[in-house]
């Protein structure tokens, strides 16, 4: 993997979206404190914030100011908010997989569309120097997402934040890799506009957005199985179905995105890998 340095700025950076500005010297200040207690050297200081991030945390209400597509999660029992969503199981290690050949060594991780928060979860658990940022537009998922973070407890991995890709402006100062899993065949196109033209703002030369899910190519047969998926998908909502992968090259390099690569995955789907040029 390549390496990569962040700074304790950088850090407060990407955790800006979730703590008040008004919070946010009081954050600075206990990273301090932690890094001194721990040893923890200055190019390693979000990892102190990590920390420190864990104990400012407020216990306001999750905000439910964005809406979005409904995911497919599936509900574990009445007074769990934590959601379930079995595809998860088969296809974490594989997408883990293609993540260990293209995430910097350290730095911030930021997931769109994060829905049950279990990808995110597995990712954190498995990269443990790098910090993951999830988040979401369901207020819904974000309580999903919340319930597995607290019961996993793990440092690296963020509270998630309200964000809807379609937004103008992101509430996320900076990140060094960009996921987005099953998203862009389950949202409206301008979500996948949204998605390009977020990522272009706020990746650097070279950085990666990855994307996981099934698309149509120009050549490739299209596999029975995604033919009945996406007629399941336009007949819950038209705006969603299965995507022309040339639509959303064009669209990410409209945005400065360059396609990196293409990697087949199982059941059909694709890795699609682009880099900030």
């Amino acid at each position: 993997m390549r390496a990569s340095s962040v700074s304790a700025p950088g850090a407060v950076g990407g955790a800006a979206a979730w703590i008040g500005a008004g919070r946010m010297k009081a954050a600075i200040k206990a990273s301090r404190i932690v890094s001194l207690f721990m040893a923890i050297p200055p190019d390693s200081h979000w990892v102190a914030y990590a920390f420190a991030q864990g104990y400012l945390k407020s216990r306001e209400k999750i905000g439910e100011r964005m809406t979005g597509p409904a995911p497919y999660e599936i509900e574990p029992g009445e007074g769990d908010p934590r959601r379930v969503a079995p595809h998860v199981a088969r296809n974490a290690e594989p997408i883990a997989a293609v993540l260990a050949d293209i995430l910097p060594a350290r730095g911030l991780v930021l997931e769109l569309a994060s829905g049950s928060g279990e990808h995110c979860l597995h990712f954190a658990r498995v990269f443990p120097k790098l910090l993951f940022q999830p988040s979401d537009p369901e207020p819904a998922a974000l309580r999903s997402i919340e319930a597995w973070r607290q019961g996993a407890g793990l440092f690296n991995l963020l509270p998630p934040v309200a964000l809807d890709a379609r937004a103008a402006d992101w509430e996320i100062a900076e990140a060094d890799a960009i996921l987005c899993i099953n998203m862009i065949h389950v949202s409206p196109w301008p979500a996948t506009a949204g998605l390009m033209r977020g990522a272009g703002k706020l990746l650097a030369p070279g950085a990666p957005l990855y994307l996981y899910g099934a698309y149509r190519r120009t050549g490739v047969e299209t596999a029975p199985s995604n033919e009945a998926f996406d007629e399941n998908l336009r007949a819950r909502d038209p705006d969603w179905g299965l995507r022309q992968l040339d639509d959303v090259v064009a669209e990410a390099e409209r945005h400065g995105l360059v396609l990196d690569k293409v990697v087949p995955m199982p059941a059909n789907n694709l890795s699609v890998i682009f880099r900030k040029a």
